[in-house]
């Protein structure tokens, strides 16, 4: 039972500090362009030119250069680390029975894995069905990290600075959401309807996910079991691994071939995009998360360039929630590896994001459909060529 005084506080408003909702003075030229979500990573590449004497970025030689570098390096954390999608759709009504007959092995097997993971989480034994959700928290991104690769020299760029922000969850059955994340002077928006999921930067303006509805990582790495569990429901069980001094079980789900084509965007084709979710033995718990997307986008000199975005979250700090086990705290390591297939250059770009739970709440009175409905200029995004 939620407190009188405990409602009041997670749900009144907490007063924000003003944002600077587009392109700073710097950026002025930049932002008259419309990029797509793959340019903004491909744009903080190409800023990263090596001086020819010094072996630092091009840009700090002055003071606005810094300001420049600061803010891809932004672009680029909220761009990796902000909303990031699962790989496939959620299952709304799990099929989470184990039939062993005509059942692959490792079919059955990641089936009882999540069973037990449910069982660990309190899900099992709820007595009442959990419609909608509300979560806070804070989060500390920490800039990137880049070692580029020309044959035999390899050049290390960046200093580690970090940005700290925050962020409001809201979740409705079945898939909608509605995520605000403020980080340093930039706010990201995104939300899914349960038809549509779409996301607005100050930099990119409003846009639309390409592909299938898909739901948001930050909602499966420990916030809700459930989603978690049906995300994972035609898993296959990949063995036994080691996360730590922990023993886990593997679990492997992987977005089929049409998902991925299907999400594909103007020159830059999507791959492949799996996801791994790592089990306790003992606890039964979710303790790690890794996805990793491939994309392939052609360029001008007749060289295909590949991107392979690597995600892995540590999830601990499980508490208990109205009798639902909620993962308070994790880290996310965002790796992105850039390589062609002519040139021997190759990079390699490292990002951290730390984050903790402040709040949590089930079943909110007076939450809606209305609060998931979309920008309207979502629909003329979509409608245009």
């Amino acid at each position: 039972m939620v407190s009188r005084a405990r409602w009041r506080q997670s749900w009144a408003p907490q007063p924000l500090t003003p944002l600077m909702e587009g392109p700073g003075p710097e950026m002025q030229e930049e932002g008259t362009k419309k990029e797509s979500s793959w340019e903004v990573i491909r744009e903080w590449f190409r800023t990263q030119k090596i001086s020819p004497g010094a072996g630092s970025f091009s840009q700090s030689s002055s003071f606005y250069g810094t300001i420049h570098a600061k803010t891809q390096d932004l672009r680029l954390l909220l761009g990796v680390l902000g909303c990031p999608l699962a790989p496939i759709p959620s299952a709304h009504d799990p099929s989470l029975s184990i039939h062993i007959k005509d059942t692959p092995f490792e079919t059955s097997t990641a089936k009882y894995i999540i069973q037990q993971y449910l069982a660990a989480t309190g899900c099992l034994k709820q007595q009442k069905d959990t419609k909608n959700m509300y979560a806070t928290g804070m989060v500390k991104m920490i800039c990137c990290e880049t070692e580029i690769s020309s044959g035999k020299n390899v050049k290390c760029l960046g200093t580690r600075s970090s940005e700290n922000g925050c962020f409001v969850l809201w979740q409705m059955l079945p898939g909608m959401w509605s995520l605000e994340l403020v980080v340093g002077d930039h706010k990201v928006v995104a939300g899914s309807n349960g038809k549509t999921v779409w996301r607005h930067t100050p930099w990119l303006g409003t846009h639309a996910a390409k592909g299938p509805q898909r739901p948001l990582r930050r909602i499966i790495q420990g916030l809700d079991p459930k989603s978690t569990a049906s995300l994972f429901t035609n898993a296959q069980c990949l063995g036994e691994n080691r996360i730590g001094s922990v023993d886990c079980f593997v679990l492997k789900v992987s977005a089929d071939r049409a998902a991925v084509i299907e999400r594909s965007e103007g020159p830059a084709e999507v791959i492949r995009h799996i996801l791994y979710g790592y089990f306790c033995q003992k606890s039964g718990l979710l303790i790690y998360l890794e996805d990793s997307h491939l994309t392939r986008v052609p360029t001008q000199d007749n060289d295909t360039v590949y991107w392979e975005t690597t995600i892995g979250s540590s999830i601990g700090d499980y508490r208990d929630v109205d009798g639902v086990m909620i993962a308070h705290q994790g880290r996310s390591i965002a790796t992105v590896f850039r390589f062609g297939e002519l040139s021997m250059q190759h990079s390699r770009t490292r990002m951290e994001e730390v984050w903790t739970i402040d709040d949590v709440m089930f079943n909110v009175p007076g939450l809606s459909m209305d609060h998931f409905i979309p920008p309207a200029d979502i629909f003329d995004n979509i409608s245009s060529p």
